[in-house]
């Protein structure tokens, strides 16, 4: 048996190597011994910190709890896991492990299934360099004998696993981040021009819930750029077509369709149930309408519009100050403002600026990178250039500005607004 500490324990060659990179130790060598793993697993135990089920319960209700990892395989972690706790699997802790835990000198805790793994995990990671690192004794099995609570994991399946490998080894998406999309809801005002791309771009990232406002049926003049739709549904609701579409790209989605326009009676109910909305209106009672209800509710707005050959892109609602009507206190005139039909649209401009919505959606949703909000991105199609801008809020704005209260804006439809076209 070994006694004492393991830098008094005598290993042959491969035995003396392994404890030397857990100790940071030299080894007396003793020839043609080798130690048992009950052997070896002791002496690393006597090297690290162990701490009870008992004591990792409740110093997760205290004011400054340690960052708990579960390191057992993914088929173990999605049977339960201790409420909190990271998934790092024990094979890729030591490259992951800072992800977690930046700060080498807060408390860790680590635990498997029995407390024999996560011994050996937390010597890896004092030789790291964390300072405060525990192994709770028993594992997850004692953990549920204590009759403490657990979870069950929103795990992706094996089908999922492929169809969105690509996002889940971002380290900024991964798994976790995939599972946010998956239980998100996007509402697409609009499944026109801007409508279109945003939505399929939205499905194929595997948004779970994808809303589709429009009222309007499908034409031929609207497939030079509505790449939602097809011929052979030309004369069918737009809400149906972009239906078949989602559904075909990715069976994930949950296609909810709302066959109407957005009017001061139905806009809270229908816009409540969102996390994003994407902006794709094309008149402007409608955008100040949404404008306003989306700052009541405190839900962001993916706002695009287009024009022949330019497109722009900003965020507004749930940040505030600016908002659309910050950035348009008054409509234009009808003269200055003719609709797609009358002043003719760059066929593949809304695909540029969509896309541009869904990728803002897809950060807002995920709380990656930087958002558009307080900025207005502008794209010439024929110069092939992008501007970027810079929105001021208007102090005196009756939506938006400090010391308005937003939950009492009122909704107004905006009849005497002229409509431009997608």
């Amino acid at each position: 048996m070994v006694r004492g500490k393991i830098s008094r324990t005598i290993v042959r060659y491969a035995g003396r190597e392994m404890a030397e990179l857990l100790t940071g130790r030299s080894l007396e060598v003793r020839k043609g011994y080798m130690p048992s793993y009950r052997e070896y697993l002791e002496a690393v135990k006597s090297e690290i910190t162990e701490t009870d089920v008992g004591a990792v319960e409740k110093s997760l209700s205290s004011d400054a709890p340690p960052i708990v990892v579960d390191v057992r395989e993914q088929s173990e972690y999605t049977q339960g896991y201790v409420p909190g706790a990271t998934w790092i699997s024990k094979g890729v802790l030591e490259g992951k492990i800072e992800d977690a835990a930046p700060d080498k000198s807060k408390e860790v805790v680590l635990y498997c299934a029995g407390g024999n793994r996560s011994a050996f995990a937390a010597a890896s990671l004092k030789q790291l360099g964390y300072t405060n690192v525990k192994s709770m004794k028993g594992g997850f099995g004692q953990w549920k004998r204590a009759g403490f609570k657990f979870e069950i994991p929103r795990v992706l399946t094996a089908d999922q696993e492929i169809r969105y490998s690509r996002h889940t080894m971002l380290p900024e998406v991964g798994e976790a981040g995939q599972i946010k999309l998956l239980d998100s809801k996007v509402l697409c005002l609009g499944a026109g021009g801007l409508g279109s791309p945003s939505a399929l771009y939205l499905a194929a990232a595997g948004i779970g819930t994808i809303g589709l406002v429009d009222d309007d049926v499908v034409d031929s003049s609207n497939l030079q750029r509505q790449v939602i739709h097809a011929t052979d549904r030309v004369g069918m609701p737009k809400v149906d077509s972009a239906e078949i579409t989602l559904t075909n790209l990715n069976p994930d989605v949950n296609v909810k369709k709302h066959q109407t326009r957005l009017t001061s009676e139905n806009v809270i109910e229908i816009i409540s149930e969102y996390d994003v909305i994407i902006d794709g209106a094309d008149n402007f009672q409608t955008r100040y309408l949404l404008n306003d209800a989306a700052l009541k509710l405190g839900i962001p707005v993916v706002h695009s519009s287009i024009f022949r050959f330019e497109g722009q892109v900003t965020v507004f609602g749930a940040m505030g100050n600016p908002c659309y009507r910050c950035l348009y206190p008054e409509p234009p005139p009808p003269e200055e403002a003719p609709s797609c039909q009358e002043a003719g649209v760059l066929g593949v401009l809304p695909g540029v600026m969509g896309v541009m919505q869904a990728t803002e959606a897809v950060k807002l949703i995920l709380g990656i990178g930087e958002s558009l909000h307080g900025r207005l991105l502008v794209f010439d199609a024929l110069g092939s250039n992008f501007r970027t801008l810079k929105l001021r809020g208007d102090k005196s704005c009756p939506t938006c500005a400090e010391g308005v209260d937003r939950s009492k804006i009122e909704l107004i439809d905006y009849l005497q607004f002229c409509g431009i076209g997608r």
